[in-house]
């Protein structure tokens, strides 16, 4: 007996009621007090979905303004707009998207303000990135993207060729549901190279049951490592003391939670050193960008942790 494929989804529908509108996306996106205004500009949406549980790809056109909250989900999205304007992460670390650039959704709750946009969404879920993760030979656990870094001008060329292809099969109902879940697959492939950066590799000590306290900072350190977090952020987080959580961290990690902080980030510069193009990236502002404002100690701490400067990195890339 073989497992039944995944159900199609068909979704096409538009209008110009503004009521109407936002329920239908609200609902789409499980969406928290989502709302939706008119502006200068005549009001009509369309919304549209095709794939399956593995992978979906989605449009939104919408002549008007709509905010509210995307909850946490099983799914990784790769959002792009070819009209109008967009800020993810309101409030926070807010990213105003840009026109034909690919933006990854924050892993985490998140508000956003779009204002007449037209929208293109790849969404993949979890499970089939963490397959591919693991074929890789990345802990599945340990699958973590950082939605704040910016894709090189590679990585971003050959995600729109990728795209073209899946869409065009996504959208011809006469593919196979072979075909249908190859393109499921393809996408995690091709969001693993467009967001490989943030992939971390967690001790073994960290899936023990008496660590899960440790390893819920952990996971957050490597989630927010984009944000000014402390130790003392991290230990009401775990609802621990500061000198517990010092303690734990030595025990499991064999370091304090300030230098795993910093070697956290440490990754996340080289990572954007490896794939940065010589010509157009300064390493002074990576190292700053990621909180590092003294070069000497910043290039120090770089050579002990990856056995040379980031300057050497760089002319590799």
């Amino acid at each position: 007996m073989t497992d039944q494929p995944p159900a199609r989804i068909r979704v096409d529908e538009r209008g110009d009621d503004v009521v109407r509108a936002r329920e239908t996306l609200a609902a789409a996106y499980a969406g928290i007090s989502w709302t939706a205004d008119t502006t200068d500009v005549p009001f009509t949406y369309r919304y549209a979905a095709a794939g399956d549980d593995a992978m979906t790809l989605r449009a939104v056109q919408f002549d008007g303004r709509l905010t509210g909250e995307m909850p946490a989900g099983e799914d990784f999205v790769v959002q792009w707009i070819t009209r109008g304007s967009g800020i993810l992460d309101l409030g926070r670390q807010e990213l105003h998207v840009q026109a034909g650039r690919p933006q990854m959704w924050p892993n985490q709750a998140f508000r956003f303000d779009f204002r007449d946009y037209d929208q293109r969404l790849v969404q993949v879920n979890r499970h089939a990135v963490d397959e591919v993760a693991s074929e890789r030979g990345v802990t599945v656990a340990g699958t973590r993207f950082d939605h704040t870094a910016q894709p090189s001008d590679t990585a971003m060329r050959q995600w729109r060729q990728t795209v073209h292809l899946i869409s065009a099969t996504t959208m011809d109902r006469a593919a196979s549901p072979l075909l249908q879940a190859e393109m499921g697959r393809l996408a995690a492939v091709s969001f693993l190279e467009l967001y490989p950066q943030a992939t971390a590799d967690f001790p073994s000590a960290l899936l023990l049951p008496r660590n899960a306290r440790i390893r819920h900072v952990v996971e957050y350190v490597h989630e927010h490592a984009h944000l000014p977090i402390t130790s003392t952020d991290l230990a009401a987080l775990a609802n621990l003391s500061l000198r517990a959580l010092q303690a734990s961290f030595g025990r499991v990690l064999g370091m304090s939670p300030n230098a795993y902080i910093r070697a956290v980030r440490l990754d996340r510069i080289r990572t954007e050193l490896v794939r940065g193009e010589p010509s157009a990236t300064a390493v002074a502002d990576v190292a700053r960008h990621w909180g590092f404002a003294h070069a000497g100690r910043f290039s120090a701490a770089y050579a002990k942790q990856f056995g040379e400067y980031p300057s050497e990195t760089l002319r590799r890339a």
